[in-house]
């Protein structure tokens, strides 16, 4: 009963607050700054830590400058995902716009039905949920998402990603519904967020990455490999406040041929290239290098 409260509650206020101008929705962001940034200190700690060890060339004061800009940035993407509960997918497409929608066609039309695209935490990637229509009728997205724990949140947050037609695989049932997928030769893209920390259990794969030693996600390309998928990169860029774009760069579609962690560094060195354009709009507040090699 309390999960149902806290979801009408969220539910209500999420969609009051969606109903405002952009312009107002940022007024409201730069107040959020504040409170963020100077109030409670969100993860300070750990963002500073990130950045410092990530850039150990910049001074101090070209960090807290990072710095900055990032948590102005994190605001932005806390009250654009709001909007998601009210925006029209045709404004949502103008300003999360896929500029080479033709390559998912291209793969399409030489047979391939399910397609993996592999994208990090950069820009807002919760914007390109409404991307089906980019795909004019022809692809579906099924977004791969792990569970939250607060389960009005979890309702919230599936609310929001599947207004515009996509739907959502849960990360263990991943497997099971691509194999259906493909069998139905239902044509599908396959969202990955693969800057993620592996579990403890999963570090298979240790690279450098934003100068540290990093441990990174293999399973998109176990599944590639596995079920001999085409693999996409999601080239993310933040162009101006509220507008975004991607440009698909095709990494294989003969995954099963490419050796072992290839993809995996493949991607690790595309994810790097695309936070380096402009670090302050990647999620700098994960606990990304929590592990450490043995």
């Amino acid at each position: 009963m309390g999960n149902k409260i806290l979801y009408a509650f969220l539910f209500v206020w999420v969609k009051i607050h969606a109903i405002l101008p952009m312009r107002v929705l940022y007024i409201l962001s730069d107040i959020m700054y504040f409170l963020i940034y100077h109030v409670a200190r969100y993860r300070r700690k750990i963002v500073r830590k990130n950045m410092t060890n990530s850039f150990p060339d910049k001074t101090e004061k070209e960090i807290a400058r990072l710095e900055r800009r990032f948590y102005h940035h994190f605001a932005d993407y806390i009250m654009e995902t709001i909007k998601l509960a009210h925006i029209s997918q045709k404004e949502l497409l103008r300003r999360a716009d896929i500029r080479n929608p033709e390559l998912v066609f291209e793969l399409l039309d030489k047979g391939h039905t399910c397609m993996i695209m592999i994208m990090g935490h950069y820009g807002n990637w919760e914007w390109f949920s409404g991307a089906t229509a980019h795909f004019q009728g022809r692809a579906t997205i099924y977004q791969v998402y792990r569970p939250l724990k607060n389960k009005a949140f979890d309702r919230l947050f599936i609310y929001l990603r599947t207004r515009f037609h996509s739907h959502g695989i849960k990360k263990k049932d991943t497997v099971r519904d691509m194999i259906t997928l493909k069998r139905n030769k239902t044509h599908a893209l396959l969202p990955f967020l693969a800057d993620q920390t592996p579990s403890k259990a999963n570090l298979h794969y240790w690279t450098t990455f934003m100068n540290q030693d990093s441990a990174i996600l293999t399973g998109p390309e176990r599944i590639a490999k596995k079920l001999d998928v085409p693999i996409i990169f999601a080239d993310t860029q933040k162009t101006k406040r509220g507008y975004y774009t991607v440009d698909f760069k095709l990494l294989t579609d003969n995954a099963k041929d490419t050796p072992e962690f290839w993809i995996t560094e493949q991607y690790t060195r595309m994810m790097e290239a695309c936070i380096l354009r402009d670090p302050a709009y990647w999620l700098w507040t994960h606990n990304r290098w929590k592990y450490k090699r043995e």
